[in-house]
């Protein structure tokens, strides 16, 4: 049995609609989904006699645990980002002087509440140690990466 054009035609549109709709609205969920499953991810470039290193610190819940790493076997960076992936509650960054006896606060940073972007978020430090003028150069950016 055939429906006459008058219903047929509605109907095929209607139709047509309701695909259309599901097709997009399948396509905000995967979207969204793959937005909810990105990360935060602290991204630092140092530069440090004449060397650069990119360091990448994830979000902790305990602050206490992050290590301090070795640049040149002169100075010592650390970045300590205490949050979850959904959120990031703070970041602090430590650079230290690392003379033979015990390392020495230099410069210490804090953000409160970032928000993942692709723009710096410390903007470009410039640290010096005391002893012969050694300099360590640092930028950060807190990015969104997915897993």
């Amino acid at each position: 049995m055939t429906m006459p054009k008058e219903i047929a035609a509605p109907m095929l549109c209607f139709t047509r609609r309701v695909n259309f709709v599901m097709s997009a609205g399948f396509l905000l969920v995967s979207l969204g989904s793959a937005t909810a499953l990105a990360k935060p991810l602290l991204r630092c470039t140092i530069d440090q006699g004449g060397s650069t290193q990119v360091l990448e610190f994830g979000p902790e819940s305990e602050p206490y645990t992050a290590k301090a790493i070795d640049i040149n076997n002169q100075f010592r960076f650390k970045a300590v980002v205490v949050g979850d992936a959904r959120k990031i509650e703070y970041i602090k960054i430590y650079t230290y002087d690392f003379p033979k006896r015990q390392p020495v606060l230099l410069h210490e940073a804090k953000y409160m509440a970032p928000v993942a972007g692709s723009v710096s978020l410390t903007g470009v430090n410039y640290v010096y140690s005391p002893r012969l003028e050694r300099e360590l150069r640092y930028e950060c950016a807190l990015l969104e990466v997915a897993p």
